[in-house]
């Protein structure tokens, strides 16, 4: 019953973050798909996978995903600073 309910969690938080327009809540969307398919690995007792997917999967990658959207936010903002003068 619970790897169903995490399951069910994992596909609706990965069709937020395809449908949703603001990308930061996509990435933290994925975020979540990682740490929740973290816990289902764990679950099924496969901690090691567990711990790899939580460490890469939802900590690595969503510090790469968040410094790039940092970094595309600040090239939009000078792209338009200079397009005004």
């Amino acid at each position: 019953m619970t790897s169903e309910i995490l399951l069910l969690l994992i596909v609706c938080l990965s069709l937020l973050a395809i449908i949703h327009k603001n990308l930061f809540i996509g990435i933290i969307a994925l975020s979540a798909v990682s740490l929740l398919s973290a816990l289902l690995f764990y679950y099924l007792n496969a901690p090691d996978v567990a711990i790899t997917e939580a460490a890469v999967g939802a900590g690595l990658s969503t510090i790469a995903y968040l410094w790039v959207f940092r970094a595309v936010k600040n090239i939009e903002k000078e792209s338009t600073k200079n397009e005004n003068i």
